[in-house]
């Protein structure tokens, strides 16, 4: 198996025969799409169709845990959600070569959301409700649930031991992780989690006539606000008015609690500190220290730990409330 953090074997040549062996042959070149976990290419194939095909970070999920985002897929496709599901082939959408799990979509343009845009809110708010009512259908049986533990212990440990770290940061760093954890575990109390597209931010989102989903890549079980929170902007008044917007045409489809406003900076913090030790854990990959120059620097350290102090008073605030009306 290949290594955890290993593309070298991934050459050109692989990735043209992985396709080829899957009936899909390639016209033009490939083109590298914007992907830091895993490799994603755009091809043009000789029936006149643009495909994308990723391929999976070894190690990173199970062939089940894999299974369960396209199933997902599969089911919002079902009921038109507009998500870009993978393609079968002989039944199969997790497709293995030469060590590596692939998959291959149909490639879907468009441009970006604009959260600006009270219509295009208002569209991915009915959307979103559509995609929790599926998604509180059933549970994962094998994807991560979103956790205190999952995203920010396991990240603090993974962090103080890294190698990179300046000693000199180790204990201030310890002390505000620290911090973060104890507000976050007295705070993050989701009454209910459901099956959630789990990175839902502008990246993950396109608008072409509509809004639409890609990526699930790490779906997740987790509270329903886990796909709202990114969204709302980070000042009380803009996430009134997206959340109002939002909620407006989610509610059609999937009750929303209250009570998961409470859930906003906890989540925050969860992600902060999630992304810190994920560009740690990814580190020995080539690819990191090339397009993340700015990391283990001296003042990414430091200015981090601004950014985390900062999230403790966040947390040490009042949550929002939404108005009377709702």
């Amino acid at each position: 198996m290949t290594a955890t953090f290993d593309f070298s074997s991934l050459t050109p040549d692989l990735i043209l025969d992985a396709c080829q062996h899957y009936g899909f042959y390639a016209e033009s070149g490939l083109l590298a799409l914007n992907s830091y976990e895993n490799r994603v290419y755009q091809f043009k194939a000789d029936d006149g169709k643009r495909y994308v095909v990723k391929f999976y970070r070894p190690q990173r999920w199970s062939l089940e845990q894999i299974q369960e985002e396209h199933q997902f897929a599969f089911e919002l496709e079902q009921v038109e959600i507009p998500v870009v599901a993978p393609i079968k082939v002989a039944g199969e959408s997790v497709l293995p070569f030469n060590g590596f799990n692939l998959a291959i979509f149909p490639s879907r343009g468009g441009r970006t959301l604009e959260l600006d845009d009270p219509e295009q809110l208002a569209q991915l708010g009915r959307f979103l409700g559509q995609m929790h009512q599926v998604g509180q259908s059933k549970p994962f049986l094998h994807r991560q649930t979103l956790s205190v533990d999952s995203h920010l212990i396991q990240s603090r440990d993974f962090l103080l031991n890294f190698s990179g770290l300046p000693a000199h940061h180790h204990d201030s760093l310890k002390e505000v992780l620290n911090q973060l954890i104890g507000l976050c575990q007295q705070q993050f109390k989701p009454k209910r989690t459901l099956r959630a597209h789990g990175d839902c931010h502008l990246g993950n989102l396109f608008f072409n006539e509509q809004p639409f989903f890609v990526d699930l890549d790490d779906c997740m079980q987790a509270p329903a606000m886990q796909d709202l929170w990114m969204l709302l902007g980070a000042e009380a008044p803009e996430q009134l008015l997206n959340l109002d917007i939002l909620l407006d045409e989610y509610q059609n489809f999937c009750d929303f609690s209250h009570s998961e406003l409470a859930l906003i900076e906890p989540l925050r913090a969860m992600r902060q500190v999630h992304y810190m030790a994920w560009l740690a854990r990814r580190w020995t990959d080539p690819a990191f220290p090339l397009h993340f120059p700015w990391f283990n620097s001296e003042n990414y350290w430091q200015q981090q730990k601004v950014i985390l102090q900062q999230q403790v008073f966040r947390l040490q605030e009042p949550p929002l409330q939404l108005h009377p009306n709702w």
